[in-house]
């Protein structure tokens, strides 16, 4: 009788766990939505400056841009809110994503997210601002350039995603000395192997290059594998700095434990 009354205050008690979970796990959806939701509600209300901004690399060259269906303008500007809303209200949702895993994690596993998380965000809008600063002007100019005396008619819904497109990959791969920073502190990547692997990589990288741009031009694929294979050097500067401070604290920690 006893052991029956355990078992039913067992699963009672593991149904409110799981009852709970699902009500955080709501409450983080419900929170990330209406941050999108405002941040692009925001967005939309400055859609003439964003649009600005983001046509900026053609009004160099006096291009008009055009629409050519009835809702292509207003679906345009819609489409581009929400993603500045995601991309402003990007804290907000990881933050809220944190909150929701962190009962899961250890104190060290922690401290390794206040790290990870920050940063993730600042190599993404990193890798977006100097995409669209550097390499996607150079692209927009070639591709005008090229066309010679040839009358450019662009609609703003293919070059919104053209855009996109362009500058989203670069937002990821700068995460790449992150993931080598991890990886390494973990144990499952070593400097060693990241140079014995460059030549590979640097086939991989061209063609991941040539899978995310937007088009089949070599140019562009140069544009994005370029700064791609840089960030890998870089990424095995990162994974022999992490290798170091990992020693570092293996002999600290061997001479706590000699002194106790």
């Amino acid at each position: 009788m006893n052991q029956a009354l355990r078992g039913d205050e067992w699963m009672s008690d593991n149904k409110m766990t799981i009852f709970k979970h699902l009500e955080d796990l709501r409450r983080v959806l419900v929170v990330s939505a209406v941050a999108i939701a405002v941040a692009s509600s925001v967005a939309f209300y400055y859609r003439d400056w964003l649009m600005k901004f983001i046509t900026s690399p053609v009004n160099e060259f006096h291009i008009k841009l055009v629409y050519t269906g009835m809702t292509e303008g207003f679906f345009t500007y819609i489409t581009l809110a929400l993603i500045a809303g995601l991309i402003a209200a990007l804290p907000i949702i990881l933050w809220q994503i944190w909150g929701f895993i962190v009962p899961a994690l250890y104190p060290n596993e922690r401290r390794w997210v206040y790290i990870l998380v920050p940063t993730s965000l600042l190599l993404f809008a990193g890798g977006l601002l100097f995409a669209y600063y550097s390499v996607f002007r150079v692209a927009v100019k070639f591709f005008v350039m090229i066309s010679g005396d040839l009358q450019p008619m662009i609609t703003i819904a293919k070059y919104l995603s053209f855009t996109i497109w362009f500058l989203l990959p670069f937002g990821l791969v700068f995460e790449l000395p992150l993931v080598v920073m991890f990886l390494t502190r973990i144990g499952m990547v070593t400097p060693e192997f990241l140079v014995k692997k460059r030549k590979y990589a640097l086939l991989i990288i061209f063609i991941v290059a040539a899978v995310l741009t937007p088009t089949p031009d070599p140019l562009t694929q140069t544009l994005m594998g370029g700064p791609m294979y840089l960030l890998y050097e870089i990424s095995i500067l990162v994974s022999k700095m992490v290798r170091k401070k990992k020693a570092i604290d293996v002999i600290e920690d061997s001479s706590e434990d000699a002194g106790a």
